[in-house]
């Protein structure tokens, strides 16, 4: 589990491309890989992956084909920013929200506003999925927990602080670029519940 608070951007080094598997390493700094350990889990732009081996100061992660082909991490080349998050412990401060690692579907990136006062981005997903992204909801965009803004029924906006785009790679993207999305879960639930409550008086009326 993890927060959406993102920890750092770390650069990919180098991609290791077999048939369905990459295997990236990642250069993280010491303060990350202090107690990191093979096993442990690792979000690399929202997405939960398994560390596979360390060595000095590049972290090593495997990535299956269906991760490739459902994530932005197929995108990948020498030289990208991933936004990394260690996994969730016991007693750490939650900042965002709870998020799983398993990323749902991607979203195009179809308008950026980048103005002295504020950088906003307009981002398009599949319909089955808007309704779940709700005025002031949480969402999860590559991995950062974030405050979602205006909705219609095809996009919604993201309004982002500088501390924001210091801290991730969310001002690094174009217009046609694909970010990872999770949807908060308990809305799921909440919305996925109601639907069938209605369907279900609506059957019976």
């Amino acid at each position: 589990m993890f927060t959406g608070i993102v920890q750092a951007k770390c650069e990919v080094k180098e991609i290791t491309k077999q048939q369905g598997l990459h295997t990236l390493e990642v250069k993280m700094p010491l303060e990350l890989r202090e107690g990191l350990v093979i096993g442990a889990s690792v979000a690399n732009n929202g997405v939960c992956l398994t560390v596979t081996g360390i060595e000095n100061d590049r972290v090593f992660f495997d990535v299956m084909e269906e991760t490739l082909k459902l994530t932005n991490l197929g995108n990948l080349q020498i030289g990208s920013c991933l936004n990394i998050e260690r996994s969730l412990t016991f007693g750490s401060e939650i900042g965002g929200h709870i998020i799983s690692g398993h990323i749902q579907t991607m979203a195009s990136i179809t308008e950026i506003s980048d103005t002295d006062t504020h950088f906003d981005l307009t981002l398009e997903v599949a319909p089955k999925w808007m309704n779940y992204i709700l005025y002031k909801g949480f969402i999860g965009v590559n991995g950062c927990s974030l405050t979602v803004g205006e909705v219609t029924e095809s996009n919604f906006k993201l309004h982002l602080i500088p501390e924001t785009l210091r801290l991730t790679n969310l001002g690094q993207y174009q217009v046609g670029d694909r970010l990872n999305i999770e949807i908060d879960s308990q809305t799921q639930a909440i919305v996925d519940t109601v639907e069938r409550v209605l369907a279900k008086r609506q059957a019976t009326e």
